[in-house]
Order: C-alpha cells, then structure tokens, then sequence
C-alpha cells in the first residue's frame, strides 16, 4: 500500500519591478548619518555634500541638505545681527536647537518639513 501524494506546484508571482522615484528612494545609513551632520553643522557640511558628487543626488539627503544649508544660513545671519545684545542672541541659539531636533529626525528616517522654508525650496525646483 504504497501511495504517493504528489505536492502540488505554486504558482511563481511576478516580481514587481524595482523602481526608485525620486522621493522615496532607499534610505541608507550613511544618508542618516549625513543628514544627522548637515543639521549640526549647518551651513558648512551642507556645503561639503554639495562637493560631494555621490552624495548630492541623493533625494532623502538632497532635501534634508537643502533645508539645513537654508537654515543654516538664517542662523548664521541672525547670529551676526543679533549678537549686540544678550537677549537676542539667545534667538540664534533656539534656531540650533531646532536644527539639532531636524537632524535626529533625519537620523531616524524621517521626512520632516520646515514650515515656509520647505514650501520655498519645492517651489524654486531645488527639492
């Protein structure tokens, strides 16, 4: 009494094809940690990604680069023109603050928006 049960074969399922737009591309690590560094030091790593041929065509780290080199910038003005007084340049510090607070999101995979500047940067075609 020998019977064989024969396993019946499933059915291979297509593979979607791999794409990659231009907004949800693959998230790496060094992405993360190169976003996490274009916040802390804006605006000068923010630069140093902009020499960097394999870095800037990145689209999670173009847009986070492009928002840090802005803010960067804001910052570094309003440390300039505020520093007369005490108070004031309390003003440029928060700013840090809030940049340190972008570049662990950054480092977390997040898409973060900065009210305005994000608006600005879509609207010229940077990001």
């Amino acid at each position: 009494m020998s019977e064989s049960f024969e396993i019946p074969e499933t059915p291979e399922m297509p593979e979607a094809p791999e794409t990659e737009t231009p907004t949800t591309g693959e998230i790496t690590s060094d992405d993360k940690l190169w976003a996490l560094l274009a916040y802390i030091f804006a605006p000068f790593v923010s630069i140093i990604i902009f020499l960097m041929e394999d870095k800037k065509n990145r689209p999670f780290l173009k847009k986070h680069n492009m928002q840090a080199l802005v803010l960067g910038v804001i910052n570094l003005v309003l440390t300039i023109v505020l520093s007369a007084t005490l108070i004031l340049a309390c003003v440029p510090l928060l700013v840090w603050i809030y940049l340190l607070y972008l570049g662990i999101q950054a480092y977390q995979g997040k898409d973060v928006d900065v009210p305005l500047i994000t608006d600005l940067l879509k609207n010229q075609g940077w990001i």
